[in-house]
């Protein structure tokens, strides 16, 4: 006779490796399908926006949602659009904005042209927080910022320019915790529930396609600001993109990276020096 306990282990073991199975099928059907490559993606990332997923679309397993996103194209802009992040908040952490302003700006001074690239972009949201900044500083017209995304729909949304202000936010505020000399109805239009940024802002943010899982370097960057991408991506794919980081910031240019990342005990931690002890912004040295 099997023990109850034993049984439910087993039970247990072979619904895992079922859910394995099909989250690996899905991620092979996606990339052959639409070339998006999120098989490098950490496995915590993978499973709570796959779940989210499924709960939007209204299926019941991920076989359900392989099903729905080779036979329906919206469904699957929908699911590269919520692997990208989807939506964010503007001067998400005022901290990083005030350490900004305050270390990074006066250094950009020294500079005739600037480039910043903001990797993963989603719908943009960052990209617009560091113009309106600039714009400020009165450094966004020798500027320009290139804001990249794998999802076609983020980028469409990030070119409008135009975002409902959600109930609980305040990016008036949060702009002043910055450390704002102005107000941020001065530098952009708020009314109607919706923050726009006029063409004195967008002409100077370029949003291209751009993948970090198979793409090259765009450019040289004097900044690059890529807080909250690296955690969403395993050790294997982490390494790649320090790589292409790396090759893609000028000597001495700045590597902004979240608050639960940083460069320690990676084989790149040498190459790049600290800014300040309590923020992950980092300078290359050499």
């Amino acid at each position: 006779m099997v023990e109850p306990v034993t049984s439910e282990i087993a039970e247990a073991t072979r619904d895992d490796a079922l859910t394995d199975l099909e989250l690996t099928l899905l991620l092979e059907a996606v990339l052959r399908f639409s070339g998006h490559d999120f098989t490098d993606y950490a496995q915590v990332t993978l499973k709570r926006r796959i779940d989210e997923r499924m709960r939007a679309e209204n299926v019941q397993t991920i076989s359900g949602l392989q099903e729905r996103l080779l036979h329906d194209r919206e469904a699957l802009s929908r699911f590269i659009f919520s692997m990208s992040g989807g939506r964010g908040r503007f001067f998400a952490d005022p901290s990083f904005f005030r350490v900004f302003r305050r270390q990074i700006a006066p250094l950009l001074r020294t500079y005739s042209f600037t480039r910043i690239w903001i990797p993963n972009c989603a719908c943009g949201e960052d990209a617009y927080s560091i113009a309106v900044l600039l714009k400020e500083e009165g450094l966004l017209e020798r500027t320009m910022i290139y804001a990249t995304d794998a999802s076609e729909a983020a980028l469409a949304a990030a070119r409008e320019g135009v975002y409902e202000i959600e109930a609980g936010d305040n990016p008036g505020v949060a702009y002043a915790a910055t450390g704002a000399g102005l107000p941020l109805a001065e530098l952009c239009e708020i009314g109607d529930g919706k923050l726009r940024f006029g063409e004195d802002v967008k002409r100077h943010i370029i949003f291209a396609k751009h993948s970090l899982v198979t793409d090259g370097s765009l450019n040289e960057f004097h900044v690059i600001v890529a807080r909250g991408v690296l955690r969403h991506f395993n050790r294997a794919l982490q390494f790649r993109v320090h790589n292409l980081f790396l090759s893609s910031l000028i000597r001495l240019g700045f590597l902004c990276l979240g608050y639960n990342e940083s460069l320690q005990m990676t084989p790149h931690e040498g190459v790049f020096r600290r800014l300040v002890d309590d923020a992950p912004i980092y300078r290359r040295m050499r």
